[in-house]
């Protein structure tokens, strides 16, 4: 953590105007089942997520990914856009059965020149390509044999990450192991809200596990891929939890939220051991003996450079065995409808939606969350930089008769988060960059279209791409590394 700035780099104490330190990382992200389409061509085969959205009622409207945005396609019509938009930084994912249809064997050549010439057309236009391995979308093929139930996928995960590497390796300057595993290991194979749709706890952390041990073994591979200038990564998505009261019982369901949202991740990567609390929590659920094995949590806390930050809305929870009078119980904790819980061994653990304004997905803007979180891995992980790698909303955006889409809401929404972000680093906090959740309106997984997290609006009839509003506020932002106008209570905690 680097708490002392020289006079050339020290951010302003006017709320009004408060300005990024040099060299601050602008950027945007997408993930490539959200956006690619192209589904079934250049040799690509189907992932998780096309079986999964092929399948009746798992997907709202039986959207899927066949299309998307077409970026496949239009990736230099949308690099060019955000080069207008003045981004420094692209956060993509890599589609791996666009790469290893399989999971297997040798590389589709077609399917590793579509992210050569996308890191070679961002590169020509001064952008700096980020690219995370995993993003949700496993082959198909792999699934079939257990997916991340079992070991094997993440011995696959470091062969995939291999020839990735040696592909871009010498272009990209920025890795990302996994996007926020936590929805690959719960909302996939405990609510069965996400792909590949199973419901089994014990699966689940059988899942978080080999998760882990795949982002161990990617890492020690892009070590030995890489240039030494290289910066290496995972992106969690970690809760901001909160007890809806100090009774006991409310601060143990934050207790136990906190163990399985944020400690399963954060403690075998960090610190090289699970927290003995998750352990006892859910030994009636798995065998954590037999289910690591000697040698795992070494490869699992190999050191990384950086630490991606997801963060949108703060996690409020009580005791739900206990009666209180407090806010209404979400009976999904915002993460999707599902009689099955994706908290195993918390399942009697009741969430909650705080009081206030909430975005389109029915989450609280609270920017404080994204303030607090920062500041605690600053605390507990000194010395460990961090970039915020996903932030944004989702608002009920439309396209006016003039052609233009105004989306205040979004601003306000962005501009209290990054006056959160100013803070924590005026404060001491080591935040490097930060990326806009989404580039582009996309397919946003189980709500298929139906949510626009996009600063460009997307027309999916004639996929036409139209900058909203917050997109030229977002671009000033970048262009001039300053956030302005913003008035002193707006996203201070």
């Amino acid at each position: 953590m680097t708490a002392v700035r020289s006079e050339s780099t020290r951010l302003s104490d006017n709320p009004a105007s408060l300005r990024f330190p040099p060299g601050f990382v602008w950027g945007a992200a997408t993930a490539a089942y959200q956006i690619e389409g192209a589904a079934a061509e250049d040799g690509r085969t189907p992932s998780i997520w096309d079986t999964f959205s092929h399948t009746p009622g798992r997907v709202l409207n039986g959207d899927t990914g066949d299309i998307a945005a077409d970026h496949y396609h239009r990736f230099r019509e949308d690099v060019a856009l955000m080069s207008e938009l003045g981004l420094g930084a692209y956060r993509f994912s890599v589609s791996w059965p666009r790469v290893q249809p399989t999971g297997r064997g040798p590389a589709v050549q077609r399917g590793l020149d579509f992210y050569r010439q996308l890191t070679d057309e961002l590169l020509a236009h001064g952008i700096t390509p980020v690219a995370t391995l995993y993003h949700w979308d496993l082959p198909q093929d792999l699934e079939d044999v257990g997916g991340w139930t079992v070991r094997d996928t993440a011995e696959r995960f470091a062969e995939y990450t291999a020839i990735v590497a040696g592909a871009l390796g010498d272009r990209v300057p920025y890795w990302t192991t996994l996007n926020e595993p936590w929805c690959s290991a719960f909302l996939g194979y405990g609510s069965g809200v996400h792909a590949p749709g199973r419901t089994e706890p014990e699966s689940a952390l059988k899942a978080v596990h080999h998760l882990n041990l795949a982002h161990g073994r990617a890492i020690g591979v892009l070590r030995s891929a890489l240039p030494a200038t290289a910066q290496t990564s995972i992106t969690l998505n970690l809760h901001q939890i909160r007890p809806l009261t100090q009774s006991a019982a409310d601060q143990d369901a934050a207790r136990r939220i906190d163990a399985v949202g944020n400690r399963v991740f954060l403690d075998p990567i960090l610190k090289g051991v699970y927290p003995a609390d998750l352990l006892e929590d859910t030994a009636h659920l798995v065998d954590w003996q037999a289910l690591v094995k000697d040698g795992d949590l070494d490869q699992i806390s190999r050191p990384i450079d950086l630490l991606g930050l997801n963060y949108y809305t703060p996690t409020l929870v009580s005791d739900g065995r206990a009666n209180s009078d407090g806010p209404a119980m979400h009976r999904n904790d915002g993460h999707g409808a599902s009689d099955h819980s994706p908290w195993p061994g918390s399942e009697h653990v009741a969430f909650h939606l705080p009081p206030g304004e909430t975005t389109a997905m029915r989450w609280a803007v609270d920017a404080t969350g994204l303030y607090d979180l920062i500041h605690r891995i600053a605390r507990e992980h000194p010395g460990l930089p961090t970039m915020v790698t996903e932030n944004g909303a989702a608002y009920d955006d439309y396209l006016s008769p003039e052609g233009t889409v105004n989306d205040p809401q979004r601003i306000a929404y962005l501009r209290g988060h990054l006056a959160a972000v100013h803070r924590a680093m005026a404060e001491g906090a080591d935040v490097r960059g930060y990326f806009l959740w989404s580039l582009m309106d996309n397919f946003e997984w189980s709500y298929g279209y139906s949510k626009r997290f996009g600063a460009v609006y997307v027309d999916f009839s004639t996929q036409r791409r139209i900058p909203k509003q917050s997109a030229h506020w977002y671009a000033s932002v970048a262009r001039d590394n300053v956030l302005p106008d913003l008035p002193a209570e707006d996203g201070r905690p």
